[in-house]
């Protein structure tokens, strides 16, 4: 064990959560054999979740990234069901990337609403407009090939087009947002989405910054900078933590190393120090569900509920350390910014989405999330993924 130093700044990160601090996992909407998910496998993953041992909390809450059920154009995504059944909290998510319109999404969301009404209302903790489409269409995105994007206009367009469509709904009052990188926010071109929304969402992986001293011991270092640099650009606008993690297995990048072992490092002395019960956060992941990422970041394996690694935060001031955070590099391309530079999604949605390779003007159907994996979305990487 060893002492972390002063950079943790606890209470500044508790500071711009809401007044409910959520605990989850973001998941994709297809299995790792790329067949999309239904209601029993949502059902077993947020019950696994519920139940993991040692866990410094219940984590009874799950990030959606689409809400097209997988194989259809329009029919809400059987997430839903499974949440009602199961309790669990949903941030919802509406896919923006390489679609002129989020009409198909807003027609599945509003199917769910007339078939569940207030049993689905009732947990919905926010929805998010958008996900890293700001940073695949940045210029480091485009530089590391993280797939169609969309421009800050767009998505403030389909802000107002959400807004429009549910301001008489039983949502009427669910706080909307953007999911992005860190690095995106202090860009003064994308002023506007952070102006329309009421929180931010932050995906920050220090695994990918290469260049920057990415080792595990100084995973919480780069964690805590990339905060506070979306912090500063996003003033008093609420940081939701909506995803993070460190591979067990895959690539070596530049000097991050993955494993059990660093997976539990980074656990300890992000998860635990920094966020669980601080801020709303959505960890990546509970299950490998893309076969396409060179990484695989699931805490545990076929949704057992003993975890790879021990749950149980050390102490206050203190965390493990990793004894196979080895300094070996990759000679895979890397994102200088942290960003993730495989070309499959890990927020996967289905249907007849568009892929990250496909032009940005294909319209989203069924669900179409792009399968942009963890290694897709490049750059993203020291995103900061704190609320």
């Amino acid at each position: 064990m060893r002492a972390i130093a002063g950079y943790l700044a606890v209470s500044a990160l508790a500071m711009t959560a809401s007044a409910q601090n959520y605990l989850g996992f973001s998941t994709g909407s297809t299995k790792i054999d790329g067949s999309a998910k239904v209601q029993a496998d949502y059902e077993a993953e947020f019950t696994a979740a519920q139940n993991l041992i040692g866990a410094p909390g219940v984590f009874n809450a799950a990030r959606l990234y689409t809400n097209i059920q997988g194989g259809s154009n329009t029919d809400p995504i059987e997430a839903f069901a499974a949440a009602i059944a199961t309790n669990t909290s949903l941030l919802l998510g509406i896919w923006c990337s390489g679609t002129t319109t989020i009409q198909p999404e807003l027609t599945a969301l509003q199917a769910g609403l007339t078939k569940y009404g207030s049993k689905l209302a009732k947990l919905v903790i926010g929805i998010s407009i958008g996900s890293e489409d700001l940073y695949r269409n940045s210029v480091t995105g485009v530089k590391n090939k993280a797939g169609v994007g969309a421009d800050p206009d767009v998505i403030v367009g389909f802000i107002n087009d959400y807004r429009t469509a549910f301001k008489s709904s039983l949502l009427k009052d669910v706080p909307v947002g953007h999911v992005d990188t860190w690095n995106v926010f202090p860009n003064a071109t994308n002023k506007g989405v952070i102006d329309a929304v009421d929180w931010i969402g932050l995906d920050e992986y220090p695994y990918y910054q290469s260049g920057q001293g990415n080792t595990i011991d100084n995973a919480a270092n780069l964690f805590k900078t990339a905060f506070d640099a979306a912090k500063a650009a996003v003033g008093d606008k609420p940081l939701w933590v909506t995803e993070t993690g460190w591979p067990y297995t895959g690539m070596t990048w530049d000097q991050a190393v993955p494993s059990v072992a660093n997976a539990k490092a980074y656990w300890d002395s992000v998860g635990c120090a920094m966020l669980f019960n601080k801020v709303p956060t959505f960890w990546y992941d509970l299950e490998d569900d893309n076969a396409g990422n060179n990484e695989s970041f699931a805490i545990t394996d076929s949704l057992s509920t003993k975890a790879r690694f021990n749950l149980t935060c050390p102490p206050p001031g203190v965390v493990s350390s990793s004894s196979s955070a080895a300094s070996s590099t990759s000679s895979a391309t890397k994102g200088s910014s942290g960003t993730k530079t495989s070309s499959v999604s890990k927020a996967t949605g289905t249907g007849t989405s568009t892929s990250a390779a496909a032009t940005s003007t294909t319209t989203t159907n069924a669900g179409a999330v792009l399968n942009l994996s963890i290694g897709t979305i490049v750059g993203v990487v020291a995103f900061a993924c704190l609320l």
